[in-house]
């Protein structure tokens, strides 16, 4: 009597049709949802970790977790010699030059600041899209990000944002990580319609925390961790396997059957969504002029949707 052979269960990494453009915009939704409530959360943990050990945690646990679930998925096809220097450079741009500098220009910045200051990614996208992947955006969406972008300023001029010089390096830190994840998605899409949202971005986080990682673990053995408390440590596995795994894997997903400047404009929801976060879980203000400027945004988030439509 022979026996059977069990194989263990893999995921298909299948060449699926286009989805409803509905559901594109749901997930779309979901994945603003989660990096949003990302800022206050993050904000929160820095306050007792130091932001380069919060980073090394963050990277090595969202790698290990994204790397075992690509190897559980059955590719269909393999990458070219070539692209993995591509991802090598998606690499280095979403994790020293996005996630590394969010984090360091977050500890010293409000919440606030840095999902507004994320919020004009749609216009460096709609830059990048346009020359590097030769996108040609309509009309309506070139004015729903211009009145979405208004409706950002009225927020960050009064209300969620205090404009400060005590806050400016930290800015000027975020705007850096802002121009690194506009062009982790515009480079990236490519790559994406190629082999798939997991492992494009498994391969990329993974290779930019290898370079990551001698200068991340200096810090995290550097550090007394004796004052930290269980919340802080939740919010490392939260902007770990909430936003580096399920967010940007998310965020891929949907630019695989959308235009990156059409998909751009949602993320003036996360200026909105951190604000509201921030003012229930941080106590940071919260006003008339917010909901006057997140009224605009989302009317702009309206416009720029008016006649679009899939790129896939």
């Amino acid at each position: 009597m022979s026996k059977q052979i069990t194989k263990p269960a893999v995921m298909v990494e299948t060449e699926d049709r286009n989805p409803n453009v509905s559901f594109i915009v749901f997930v779309l939704l979901m994945q603003q949802t989660l990096g949003g409530i990302t800022f206050p959360v993050a904000k929160f943990g820095l306050t007792y970790i130091e932001p380069f050990t919060f980073a090394f945690f963050r990277f090595v646990l969202s790698s290990i977790v994204l790397l075992a679930i690509s190897g559980l998925t059955r590719h269909r096809v393999a990458v070219e010699r070539g692209d993995y220097w591509k991802l090598v450079g998606l690499g280095i741009l979403i994790i020293p030059f996005n996630q590394a500098m969010y984090l360091v220009g977050q500890s010293l910045t409000g919440a606030g600041h840095g999902s507004l200051l994320f919020a004009t990614v749609p216009v460096w996208i709609l830059i990048g899209a346009m020359f590097k992947l030769r996108e040609k955006p309509s009309l309506w969406r070139i004015v729903g990000i211009v009145v979405a972008m208004s409706g950002v300023i009225i927020v960050m001029t009064a209300g969620a944002v205090r404009i400060s010089t005590e806050y400016l390096w930290g800015d000027l830190i975020i705007l850096i990580a802002v121009l690194a994840w506009a062009y982790y998605t515009v480079l990236g899409k490519p790559l994406v319609r190629k082999y798939g949202a997991i492992r494009v971005t498994a391969y990329a986080l993974a290779s930019g925390s290898a370079v990551y990682f001698p200068f991340g673990l200096y810090m995290a053995l550097k550090m007394d961790y004796s004052a930290v408390p269980i919340a802080a440590w939740a919010s490392v596995a939260y902007v770990a396997l909430g936003v580096s795994v399920g967010a940007y894997v998310l965020w891929y997903w949907v630019l695989k059957y959308m235009e990156a400047s059409r998909i751009a404009v949602f993320h003036n929801m996360q200026p909105l969504i951190a604000s509201a976060v921030a003012y229930v879980w941080l106590d940071e203000p919260l006003g008339l002029p917010f909901i006057i400027g997140g009224t605009i945004a989302l009317a702009g988030v309206i416009i720029a949707e008016r006649d679009s439509y899939l790129s896939g």
